[in-house]
């Protein structure tokens, strides 16, 4: 029998966008993510065979656990752990608003994760998480006119957000940037 996996998502969302999904206008949550979702309301949340998953980072070890020919964890407990706390520290991060804190982060990351932070010759765990620094953070910068991932304060995390987005696998799986800058504006003028 084969599987069914689904996600709902917004096309704009970057945790969406961390799979293939079903988009859903969150102005007007359809019954299937109130369905699915019915604690937060809030996407992503992903189908198996008509079973909902909900929280990104959840999504992510089930997806580790269930399909174990593609890992995505390291192998090694302690690997998996420092995996989960990095992922747990970006994620945590991303959400907050404040330039101050962010650029706190992206330095943190970039002191401590240097040459480990892609984990392998191929897309990973915390690579996944962080696809928000690689490819949000400039998209949802340009459109509110702050540049914080600049290549003289944070070289490292250049030079992997540019591997990463330029990753096949990622790049394939991307909205435009021009999308998404464009989306971004219309909400910080429409804020305004």
């Amino acid at each position: 029998m084969a599987e069914e996996v689904k996600l709902i998502g917004m096309w704009v969302s970057s945790f969406s966008r961390r799979y293939e999904y079903i988009e859903v206008d969150l102005t007007n949550k359809s019954p299937l993510l109130l369905k699915s979702n019915p604690v937060h309301k809030k996407v992503p949340v992903l189908l198996h065979n008509g079973k909902p998953i909900a929280e990104s980072l959840v999504i992510l070890e089930y997806i580790d656990e269930t399909w174990k020919a593609n890992p995505i964890l390291p192998q090694h407990p302690y690997d998996r752990a420092m995996a989960r706390f990095w992922a747990k520290y970006i994620d945590e991060k991303e959400r907050e608003k404040a330039v101050e804190e962010a650029c706190v982060c992206l330095k943190t990351l970039e002191n401590e994760l240097k040459d480990k932070f892609l984990g392998g010759e191929s897309v990973g765990f915390v690579d996944i998480v962080a696809n928000f620094i690689g490819f949000w953070v400039g998209a949802i910068g340009e459109a509110v006119g702050v540049e914080l991932l600049t290549r003289d304060k944070f070289p490292i995390l250049c030079k992997w957000s540019d591997e990463h987005v330029g990753c096949r696998v990622t790049k394939e799986n991307l909205p435009s940037k021009d999308k998404v800058v464009a989306f971004y504006r219309t909400r910080v003028e429409s804020a305004s």
